[in-house]
């Protein structure tokens, strides 16, 4: 199939343009949201950066929708009916962002348009009225083991951390300092300043991948975003992890592969263990690791995806 899908999220679409089709990848010459295409990624040729105003021309067979505005956008860029006329499915990311248990999703009032949630938290959370849903979670493209863990120091990957503050646990980050060294990693980092963290920066993902796999811990601190893809792939590297008990993190880590709670000072007391416990901490990273590549393997997740299509373009 020809798919025209935004690059919206790296890491997904990265896992998503590795099957077996045709994506189709808007650009403008500003760039930005709704023009990336390949972003300078290392993505397979299938991955086609097509012009904005080309895109009407592409031949699509299928739209991928990731934000509301995409809707009325694609129908003007293919001159079509999204979901009528092309077959289209909605990729919902995130949580619900105000209220957790009522928030009524974009999409609830149409039932021509699968509505595909990353996570089960995702879909029990948002009120998604008549729209049909599906669960499909995250692929990973498999970075390997890299995990050294030589270095007495905890990881964290958060970006924006002043703008978004309690929503990715940004005020935790003083605690975990007390009890060991953070290497901080990810975008907007310059208004940062806490003792005990060093703000690494935006780091591209190969390099990202090797430097992070040197500490000996990774701690995800987000309270309320869906699954982080960035604890998916520190498991994938065979790092042990410490982890906030909420959305599908609840869910997504084994007790022998790291330490999940909602209490900090059992978290923190967790990484001081791992941190003094390199033997531990290696045998727990092997342990994630497997357990990440068994549920969250881009095998899987690329079967389900042609699934969905098939049935959505026969």
């Amino acid at each position: 199939m020809r798919l025209l899908v935004w690059h919206v999220h790296g890491s997904w679409t990265s896992a998503f343009v590795r099957g077996g089709h045709t994506y189709l990848l808007p650009t403008v010459d500003t760039g930005g949201p709704w023009g990336r295409g390949r972003c300078g990624r290392d993505w397979p040729d299938s991955a086609v950066e097509v012009p904005f105003e080309q895109v009407g021309d592409a031949g699509v067979d299928a739209v991928v929708l990731q934000r509301p505005e995409e809707i009325e956008l694609a129908q003007r860029l293919l001159g079509r009916r999204i979901g009528s006329e092309v077959p289209a499915v909605y990729v919902e990311h995130n949580t619900p962002r105000d209220h957790a248990a009522t928030s009524r999703h974009p999409l609830a009032d149409r039932g021509d348009i699968p509505l595909v949630h990353v996570t089960h938290f995702n879909e029990l959370m948002w009120d998604n009225g008549i729209a049909p849903t599906v669960v499909i979670g995250h692929g990973i493209v498999d970075p390997g083991y890299r995990y050294t863990g030589e270095l007495p120091r905890a990881a964290v990957l958060i970006n924006e951390p002043v703008r978004r503050n309690r929503i990715v646990g940004t005020d935790l980050l003083a605690a975990f300092a007390e009890v060991a060294p953070v290497d901080l990693y990810g975008m907007g980092l310059d208004e940062l300043s806490i003792r005990g963290v060093t703000p690494v920066g935006d780091l591209r993902q190969e390099e990202l991948h090797t430097r992070m796999a040197r500490d000996r811990v990774y701690v995800h601190t987000a309270r309320w975003t869906s699954l982080g893809l960035s604890l998916l792939e520190a498991m994938h590297l065979g790092m042990p992890v410490v982890s906030l008990a909420t959305t599908e993190a609840a869910t997504s880590v084994p007790p022998d592969a790291g330490f999940v709670s909602t209490d900090v000072t059992e978290l923190t007391s967790a990484v001081r263990t791992l941190i003094e416990s390199p033997d531990l901490a290696a045998r727990m990273g092997k342990s994630g690791r497997e357990h990440a590549l068994a549920q969250f393997g881009l095998g899987s997740f690329l079967r389900e995806w042609d699934a969905l299509l098939g049935r959505l373009v026969p």
